[in-house]
C-alpha cells in the first residue's frame, strides 16, 4: 500500500512538474511571440517651462512654474513595433504650439516681480519626431499576457527625439508677431559676445514619461500618457542671458531690423517705471527650457493574432 502511495505521489509530482514546465514554455512563447505593430493617434494639452511666465518666487524648471493660461493643443500619430508584450519601440510625430508670457505672472512682492517687469512674451509652433521605448512591467504578473481583452497596462517610456521651433514675440509698436531668432536679441553671433552663438531652430530632446493603456478588445486600445521633454537649448522662448547695449543692433543689423530688435529685446518700462539696462539679467542660462504634453491615445494593433493562444494554455486539471 505504501508503495502504491509513493507511486501516486511520484506520478502527481511528475505531472505537476510537467505542467509547471508547460506553463513556463507557454509564457515564454507568449512573451516572445511573433512581433506585432500598432498604429495610433494622440491629442492633448501641452505647455512650456522656461524663462518666460511662471509663478511666485524663484523661477524653476518643472511643474512649479506651469501656467495653465498658456496651455495649447498638441496632436500627432505614431507607429510602434512590439517584439514582446512587455516591450515596444515607438516612432511618434507630433505638432503643436508653445507659449510663455510674463504679463500673466501674479506679482506677490517676491522674485517673480523681476520677471513681470521684464514684460516679454513668445509663441512658437513646433514639430517633433520621437523614437521611444515602452516598457510594460505588469505583463510579468499576468497569467495570460496574450489575452488583452479589457486589460489595463501601465507603462514607462523614454527615448530620444528632435524638434523644430521658431519663436515669435509681439511687437509693442505694431501689435504684430515677429520672428525673434533673426533679431539676435541677446547679441547671438555678435563679435562682442563670442560665447553667445546663434541658436539653431532644430534641436535634440529627451522625452520621458508614464502612461496607461486600456484594451477595448485584443486589437483596439485607448490610453493616456504624460510625456516630458528635456531639451539642450535655452532659446525656445528667445530669452537666456542678459540685456545688451541697443546700439549694437545698429552695428550688426539693417536699420529697420535693428529698430525692431531694440523694441523686442527690452520691453521693460512699458507697464511700470522700472526698466532694465545693459548687463542686467534677462534670463537664466543654466536652466534649459523644457515642455510637456498630456496625450489621449487611440491605438489599433495591425497584426495581433497570436498562434499560441489556443495551443499552449496551462492545464488546470490532471
Amino acid at each position: 500500500m505504501k508503495q502504491d502511495i509513493h507511486s501516486s505521489v511520484l506520478k502527481y509530482c511528475a505531472l505537476a512538474l510537467l505542467a509547471f514546465t508547460h506553463c513556463l514554455t507557454s509564457y515564454s512563447q507568449i512573451t516572445e511571440r511573433s512581433p506585432s505593430f500598432e498604429a495610433g493617434i494622440t491629442v492633448g494639452p501641452s505647455n512650456f517651462l522656461g524663462d518666460l511666465g511662471g509663478n511666485a518666487g524663484r523661477g524653476k524648471t518643472f511643474i512649479k512654474d506651469n501656467n495653465f493660461q498658456t496651455t495649447k493643443l498638441t496632436y500627432g500619430a505614431y507607429l510602434s513595433y512590439q517584439p514582446a508584450e512587455w516591450l515596444a519601440a515607438r516612432l511618434s510625430l507630433n505638432a503643436g504650439t508653445l507659449e510663455g508670457d510674463d504679463a500673466i505672472i501674479k506679482g506677490k512682492g517676491g522674485l517673480e516681480e523681476m520677471r513681470k517687469i521684464r514684460n516679454s512674451d513668445f509663441r512658437s509652433k513646433f514639430a517633433e519626431v520621437l523614437l521611444l521605448a515602452e516598457v510594460y512591467p505588469t505583463v510579468f504578473l499576468e497569467f495570460d499576457p496574450s489575452d488583452l481583452y479589457h486589460k489595463i497596462r501601465p507603462y514607462g517610456v523614454i527615448g530620444v527625439g528632435a524638434f523644430h521651433f521658431s519663436p515669435q514675440g509681439s511687437d509693442p509698436a505694431t501689435g504684430q508677431w515677429v520672428d525673434l531668432q533673426p533679431l539676435r536679441t541677446e547679441g547671438q553671433g555678435f563679435a562682442e559676445f563670442p560665447d553667445r552663438k546663434e541658436y539653431k531652430l532644430t534641436q535634440m530632446n529627451i522625452p520621458m514619461g508614464i502612461g496607461v493603456k486600456y484594451f477595448l478588445s485584443d486589437n483596439v486600445n485607448i490610453g493616456f500618457e504624460i510625456l516630458h521633454r528635456k531639451t539642450f537649448t535655452d532659446y525656445i522662448d528667445d530669452v537666456s542671458t542678459s540685456y545688451i547695449d541697443p546700439a549694437l543692433f545698429y552695428s550688426h543689423l539693417p536699420i529697420a531690423q535693428a529698430q525692431v530688435a531694440e523694441r523686442m529685446a527690452n520691453k521693460t518700462g512699458l507697464i511700470t517705471t522700472r526698466t532694465f539696462n545693459t548687463g542686467d539679467k534677462r534670463g537664466t542660462p543654466k536652466n534649459k527650457d523644457s515642455y510637456y504634453s498630456a496625450g489621449f491615445k487611440l491605438g489599433i494593433r495591425l497584426n495581433s493574432q497570436n498562434p499560441y493562444r489556443n495551443s499552449t494554455s496551462c492545464p488546470i486539471n490532471f
